[in-house]
C-alpha cells in the first residue's frame, strides 16, 4: 500500500530497510510489519521509517478523490491506528488505517461518528466535530484487500496536540473539552451507539478477569505479586461501589469518550481547546470513565511507566483544575449522586488500570506486552500507589470540590 519514492534517496532507503528486515520485524502498518509483542517503544522507530519519502498507492488516492501527487507523511506515534497527514495545496487531510485487530468491526466506529456528527450538525453546528469524509462512492470507510480499512478526515489548521499537561491551565482546558463534548451530546440517545470495544470500562468484567488470572496465571508470578495483590484487596470497596453505580438510575448512561487523555484534545496556538479527537472508543458509558481517566493521567507528575514510586503523587492544583473544567461544562448535567462521585471517578480508573496491568502480567503479558521483565508488574504497582495517594488526599480533595 505504501512505497518508497524513486531516486537516489529512495534507493538508499530501500537498501537500508532490506538490510534490517532480517533482524527486526517492524510495527504494524501498511508499509512495515509488526514488532514482536513487548517492544512497546517501537513507535519512535516506526515513525522514522514511515517518514522516509512515502507515497500512497494510487488506488487509495483514487478512492478518496485525492490528487495522487499529494505527499503523505506519518502523523503522531500511531500506537493503535496508523495515521498520515496528506497535504494537497491549500487543504490538508488526516488519513487513518483502523487497526481491525483492536477494533474488529471498523464500520461500527464510522457509523457512530456519522450518527453523532449528524446530531451535532443540527444541535451544535459551531462545534468542530471531526467526521469522516465521504469517498467517491459515498462511503466513509474504504477497504483495500490486504491493506485494511481507511478513513479520511479534514485536518484542523492551526491545531496541535499535547503529550502531557504541563500546567493546571492545560489540564483545565482538556477537562473542559471532554465535558463540553459530553454536554453537547447529552440529548443523544447513548444506547443507539455501537459498543466498539464491548466491556472496555466494565469493572465487573475486569475484576472477574483478574480473579481468573489469580487461579490460572503463572504461579511464580502470582507469588511475586503477592504484596500487590494484597494492596488491591484493600480497595475492594471500589468494584463493590461500581456494582451499585451500574444499577443506580441517577448514574445516567451517556455518550462517553472512554479515552480521555490530554493527547486526545486539539489545542489552538493560544493554548485553548478546540475539540476532542480519536473517537473510536466513543460509546455508551458513565461520566466516571472520562473524568476518571483525566484524573488518572494528569494528577501525577510522572506517568504509569515510572518505576520510582516515590515520584508518584497527587497534585491538588491539577485536581482542582480538572474538576473545575469538568463542572464548568457538566455541573448542571450531573445528578446529585454523580456529583458525589468526582473523587471516586479517579479511584475507579486507577484501580481498573492497576488490575488490568496485573492481570496481563500474571498471564505473561498477552495484551500490553512488556519492554523488560516485570514491566506490567511495575505499571500495576505504579497505579496502586497513585490510588493510595488519591485515597490519602480524598477528604482534602472533597473540600476543594465544595468551592464549586
Amino acid at each position: 500500500m505504501l512505497k518508497v519514492a524513486d531516486g537516489v534517496g529512495g534507493t538508499m532507503v530501500k537498501l537500508f530497510i532490506a538490510g534490517l528486515r532480517f533482524a527486526i520485524l517492524f510495527p504494524d502498518s501498511p508499509f512495515i510489519p509488526r514488532l514482536p509483542a513487548g517492544f512497546r517503544n517501537y513507535y519512535s522507530i516506526s515513525f522514522i521509517f514511515r517518514a522516509l519519502c512515502l507515497h500512497m498507492e494510487p488506488e487509495l488516492y483514487s478512492a478518496f478523490g485525492l490528487d495522487a501527487h499529494c505527499p503523505a507523511l506519518p502523523f503522531g506515534p500511531g500506537l493503535i491506528n496508523t495515521t498520515w497527514k496528506i497535504d494537497c495545496g491549500e487543504r490538508s487531510y488526516i488519513l487513518q488505517r483502523i487497526n481491525d485487530k483492536v477494533f474488529p468491526h471498523p464500520a461500527q466506529i464510522v457509523e457512530n461518528m456519522c450518527a453523532l456528527g449528524s446530531y451535532l450538525e443540527k444541535t451544535a453546528p459551531a462545534y468542530p466535530f471531526i467526521k469522516p469524509l465521504p469517498a467517491k462512492d459515498g462511503s466513509r470507510l474504504v477497504h483495500l484487500e490486504g491493506s485494511g480499512y481507511f478513513r479520511l478526515t479534514s485536518f484542523v489548521d492551526g491545531s496541535h496536540t499535547l503529550r502531557v499537561a504541563e500546567d493546571p491551565d492545560m489540564a483545565y482546558e482538556a477537562s473542559r473539552q471532554f465535558g463540553h463534548f459530553m454536554r453537547l451530546l447529552s440529548g443523544f440517545p447513548a444506547g443507539r451507539l455501537h459498543a466498539t470495544l464491548p466491556g472496555f470500562h466494565d469493572l465487573g468484567l475486569r475484576q472477574a478477569q483478574f480473579e481468573s488470572a489469580l487461579v490460572r496465571g503463572d504461579a511464580l508470578r502470582i507469588a511475586e505479586a503477592g504484596e500487590l495483590i494484597h494492596a488491591i484487596r484493600r480497595f475492594a470497596c471500589i468494584p463493590e461501589r461500581f456494582e451499585r453505580i451500574r444499577n443506580d438510575r441517577q448514574f445516567i448512561l451517556r455518550v462517553t469518550h472512554h479515552d480521555s487523555k490530554i493527547s486526545n484534545v486539539l489545542f489552538d496556538g493560544q493554548g485553548k481547546g478546540i475539540c476532542v479527537i480519536d473517537l473510536d472508543t466513543v460509546m455508551p458509558g458513565r461520566f466516571i470513565s472520562d473524568l476518571g481517566d483525566l484524573l488518572r493521567t494528569c494528577l501525577s507528575p510522572v506517568s504509569e511507566e515510572e518505576r520510582d514510586y516515590g515520584l508518584v503523587a497527587v497534585r491538588p492544583a491539577y485536581f482542582e483544575a480538572i474538576v473545575r473544567g469538568w463542572l464548568d461544562e457538566m455541573g448542571d448535567e450531573l445528578s446529585r449522586d454523580e456529583l458525589d462521585h468526582l473523587v471516586y471517578a479517579g479511584k475507579f480508573m486507577c484501580y481498573m488500570q492497576a488490575i488490568r496491568f496485573l492481570t496481563d502480567y500474571l498471564l505473561h503479558d498477552p495484551y500490553y506486552g512488556s519492554d523488560y521483565p516485570g514491566h506490567n508488574l511495575v505499571r500495576a504497582g505504579n497505579q496502586i500507589v497513585l490510588l493510595e495517594r488519591l485515597a490519602e488526599k480524598e477528604a482534602m480533595l472533597n473540600d476543594l470540590i465544595k468551592r464549586y
